[in-house]
């Protein structure tokens, strides 16, 4: 199929006229109209502009698409390529650099396959991908898609929600495109950490707001180094259980209790410094990062006339695929 048909499609299920800013990229928006979603999306142009120069972001692809498989109930890519195979849309909401929706695009070629993203980045993402004839990419608002309801048979918002201005609204959206009769809506949530760990992020990320790029990203290195010199002393111990303070009781590396309890310092000696320092900035230089609980994440699903078809869940976070039941605006 040639690319000239999947752009005809592309613009079936176009609210707006696509705005053409290159071969394989349009723009339905490109800057917010709220301060916070406006400062977060210029941090993540900055992040990924930063660590696409870096030599590391290969391997930090390959163990993000590992990951993803494990997230969404998938047991190996080719059952992640049958399923695509299966769906005519699919979007990848909060796309980034686009090496996921590229990896989409080339699991299942005869699938259109969308990346959309908010950030200045998904124009690099267009260029570097721009080989793909079934994929194209949308600078846009993933909380106001300008797609037609139920026409998008899969949508995947992964690791992206959070950092949306108003995250239930975002997934009202996200739900809304996704078809009936078999569409799927896959997502990714911030789990809420122990009390004293969630009191110091959302502090310690409203002065964030005020510190340069520059020196977001010199506290980045710091606290990788944090992380590194602590996972170095090699200590553990057993932590009693606090329940009034969200802490779990347990044998802790002392990085980890530090890291789970107070202050995100992430150190990985196999992925390396540069993703070490990128993990530690992709979490305190965006304003918005909303957490959940489990509970909230079953709401926002059952809210929205939505059905569990597989659900993750680990230290850090939740994850799942969901089906519609019935129309939302019903």
């Amino acid at each position: 199929m040639t690319r000239e048909y999947f752009l005809s499609l592309l613009k079936t299920i176009c609210i707006l006229e696509l705005s053409n800013e290159g071969i394989n990229n349009f723009q339905f928006r490109s800057k917010s109209l709220y301060s916070n979603q406006r400062q977060t999306n210029e941090a993540f142009s900055d992040k990924w502009s930063v660590y696409n120069k870096s030599s590391e972001k290969e391997k930090y692809y390959q163990i993000q698409k590992d990951w993803y498989l494990d997230l969404y109930g998938f047991s190996s890519e080719n059952e992640l390529s049958e399923f695509l195979r299966k769906n005519k849309i699919i979007l990848d909401a909060g796309c980034g650099l686009g090496f996921k929706a590229a990896w989409f695009a080339e699991l299942s070629p005869e699938s259109l396959v969308i990346g959309m993203d908010f950030s200045d980045v998904v124009n690099q993402a267009a260029e570097y991908y721009a080989k793909l004839p079934n994929l194209f990419f949308i600078q846009g608002d993933i909380a106001e898609t300008n797609l037609l309801d139920n026409s998008v048979d899969y949508v995947s918002c992964d690791q992206v929600i959070m950092h949306t201005e108003d995250p239930d609204k975002t997934f009202a959206e996200l739900s809304r495109i996704t078809a009936l009769n078999g569409g799927q809506f896959a997502c990714y949530f911030y789990a809420k950490k122990a009390l004293p760990r969630e009191l110091i992020d959302d502090y310690f990320r409203s002065c964030c707001v005020n510190l340069s790029k520059d020196d977001l990203w010199q506290m980045s290195e710091q606290l990788a180094l944090l992380g590194k010199r602590l996972s170095e002393l090699e200590v553990s111990f057993e932590s009693p259980d606090i329940p009034a303070l969200g802490i779990k009781g347990g044998k802790y590396d002392i990085q980890r209790f530090i890291y789970w309890n107070f202050i995100k310092c992430f150190w990985n000696q196999d992925l390396g410094p540069d993703t070490s320092i990128m993990t530690n900035y992709d979490w305190y230089s965006p304003s918005n990062a909303k957490r959940f609980t489990q509970d909230e994440v079953m709401d926002l699903i059952s809210s929205n006339g939505l059905s569990l078809v597989y659900f993750h869940r680990e230290e850090a976070c939740y994850s799942g695929r969901f089906s519609k039941i019935t129309s939302i605006l019903q």
